[in-house]
């Protein structure tokens, strides 16, 4: 298979840090790794920051919401405070360049697909023309429909999943729900539905694995398994990593969704690294559109994990 080079917005992203953990060092087992403490203001280790951001998220999962409401990034800060005094310096960061919340999901490995497609939908709610950001993407999602026939899927396996995700973004401009129209509030309901929810995320997989296989000389160079890092053929990576639930989004797969969606998303990384400015959070910009209609999606980064951030502290009441 010949390698076609990839365009400077593609390549950007592919070659952006890596979110995956291949390569990590081996963990000691004589006993639980040792973050830093309150008073230490040295980075983590790649395997310090991903455990204790794992410990974090696994404690909270049996009751967590698949998409939260709004919260403020003091309460994000305040599970840091005992631990790596980095990670507590770029919440801050966040912070004071205008990032005032944060919406979580659950931590269950489809958080990407789960987050992006959330606050999307909420991006085109905002939209300062919203009749045109609503049929932009309704436009974009029908002429994806034949992009995922073209990879092998039939009508009959996506199309219910197609429904549920066009059905709700009309729903912010026709009423279908009760005769109202579509507000913050019905959409955090429908989020937190698992049929819902987990039909828009089975879409958005679909999607994003019929993008990488009409494009394969694009995508087949950074195809590597993410456990042994070796690398995979363009279906074998498909059918194990990007169409099965509960597998973490790498670079390749959120590449091509945001290709597909053509939506310009921005994401953060709290990593725990030191980054020139004390407390300086890195961005990695996925840029699809020129003047789009709708803010870009800024994503949450930490290791293991996706997050929404905000500039809003908490969810505004419906009218």
């Amino acid at each position: 298979m010949s390698e076609k080079p990839l365009d400077e917005s593609v390549s950007a992203s592919l070659e952006a840090p890596k979110m995956k953990t291949t390569g990590l060092p081996e963990v000691d087992d004589g006993g639980p790794p040792q973050y830093a403490t309150s008073n230490d203001f040295e980075p983590l280790t790649p395997i310090q920051s991903f455990e204790m951001n794992q410990s974090l998220l696994e404690d909270a999962i049996p009751d967590r919401p698949l998409i939260a409401p709004l919260v403020p990034m003091a309460a994000l800060r305040a599970e840091y405070e005992g631990g790596s005094q980095v990670f507590v310096k770029q919440i801050d960061w966040l912070t004071e360049h205008g990032y005032a919340g944060i919406r979580r999901t659950r931590g269950d490995g489809d958080c990407f697909y789960r987050s992006l497609a959330f606050a999307w939908i909420g991006r085109i709610m905002l939209s300062k023309d919203t009749p045109l950001a609503v049929m932009s993407a309704i436009s974009v999602l029908e002429a994806s429909q034949p992009l995922l026939e073209a990879a092998g899927f039939q009508r009959m396996v996506f199309e219910d999943f197609y429904d549920c995700l066009v059905s709700l973004i009309n729903e912010i401009i026709t009423p279908e729900r009760d005769g109202r129209l579509l507000t913050p509030a019905i959409l955090l309901e429908a989020f937190n539905s698992p049929e819902v929810s987990n039909s828009i995320v089975v879409y958005l997989r679909l999607l994003t694995s019929a993008k990488i296989r009409a494009d394969p000389d694009e995508y087949a160079a950074f195809l590597f398994h993410p456990e042994i890092g070796e690398p995979m053929e363009v279906r074998d990576f498909c059918e194990s990593f990007v169409e099965a639930v509960g597998k973490e989004a790498d670079h390749v797969q959120m590449t091509a969704l945001t290709k597909a969606l053509k939506v310009n998303v921005s994401v953060a990384y709290l990593d725990g690294h030191v980054h020139g400015e004390e407390g300086k959070v890195d961005f990695v910009q996925f840029k699809n559109v020129e003047d789009s209609t709708i803010d870009p999606v800024v994503l949450l980064y930490r290791p293991g994990h996706y997050d929404i951030l905000d500039q809003r502290s908490e969810d505004a009441l419906d009218v």
